[in-house]
């Protein structure tokens, strides 16, 4: 396992690069750069590959990014864009096909921490968005403008929350006294429904979740990414992603069903590398209890 700036641990690290199992001269894709802990361990393990490193954060791109493509000339490339397009940021790279891609759907605790509106314990303006050069819909927008069923199946479908009904009746009446501008306003109007005993986890943290999901489209993002890796995959090409919110996980999973060469149609397929998703050892979870819930899922394409 490997440390990222800011403490960020890079999770199922050594799984990522097995399956990925990268050669010299090839060429690969980290389509989530994040704290690069997985961009980092794949140059240092075969020093004569190339790894173009994708991110839809710019600052990422900015720091990360550039300190990693002086420490690695002609090895790293960055790239800002959002994974979704891959095909177009690998030719922006100046390359036309990969033999391998790694996405870890991820939030990290950097982000969390340093994005506004993420968090639940720091508070900033509703924002939640990982890259506002993409998107121009905030939680704000979502919290103040939506109606009330419209919130409730946000809460319900993508964070799980079953009191998302409850949530949603709340939010219409507070915003109707005075507009919901942060995330302490947001934590409050949910805490003052809470039961104290109704959680294990903060009271907000699904709610949140489902709305940084729905304002960055992110479960859209994955789809259309894992169709688009197909496109820029050489033949012997490997896709591996990890998950950790059971819907990305379900997205991934019926993606390589529906895509695994035994069983398609098509003379485009995955063989896969994982027969069922890998998760964290024991090892593992002892230094790093977030990896609890990552899933590792990872195919061959065939052409």
């Amino acid at each position: 396992m490997m440390n990222d700036t800011q403490g960020h641990k890079t999770v199922l690290l050594e799984e990522t690069v097995q399956a990925l199992d990268p050669k010299p001269g090839e060429i690969y894709v980290d389509a989530t750069l994040g704290g690069a802990g997985h961009t980092r361990a794949i140059l240092l393990r075969e020093p004569r590959c190339k790894v173009i490193g994708l991110d839809w954060d710019k600052s990422v791109i900015d720091t990360t990014g550039a300190a990693l493509a002086a420490e690695f000339p002609e090895r790293f490339f960055p790239v800002y864009g959002n994974f979704a397009k891959i095909t177009e940021l690998v030719a922006r790279a100046g390359f036309t096909k990969v033999h391998g891609i790694i996405a870890d759907f991820g939030t990290s605790q950097i982000q969390i921490r340093n994005t506004p509106g993420f968090s639940v314990h720091v508070d900033s303006y509703l924002d939640m968005r990982f890259s506002p050069g993409m998107f121009y819909r905030t939680a704000y927008d979502v919290v103040n403008r939506f109606k009330e069923d419209d919130l409730a199946d946000i809460f319900f479908n993508l964070g799980g929350e079953s009191r998302g009904r409850k949530i949603a009746r709340a939010i219409i009446q507070a915003r109707s006294k005075k507009k919901i501008e942060t995330t302490f306003q947001l934590v409050k109007i949910i805490e003052d429904i809470t039961p104290g005993s109704y959680h294990k986890i903060h009271p907000a943290t699904k709610a949140f979740q489902a709305l940084r999901i729905y304002v960055n489209q992110e479960l859209e993002n994955i789809e259309s990414f894992l169709q688009n890796s197909m496109k820029v995959l050489h033949d012997g090409g490997r896709l591996v992603c990890i998950s950790f919110h059971s819907l990305e996980d379900r997205i991934v999973k019926h993606f390589f069903r529906d895509n695994d060469i035994k069983k398609t149609e098509s003379k485009i397929g995955f063989q896969m590398i994982t027969k069922k998703a890998c998760m964290a050892s024991e090892q593992e979870l002892d230094q790093n209890r977030s990896a609890r819930s990552a899933r590792l899922r990872a195919g061959i394409l065939r052409i």
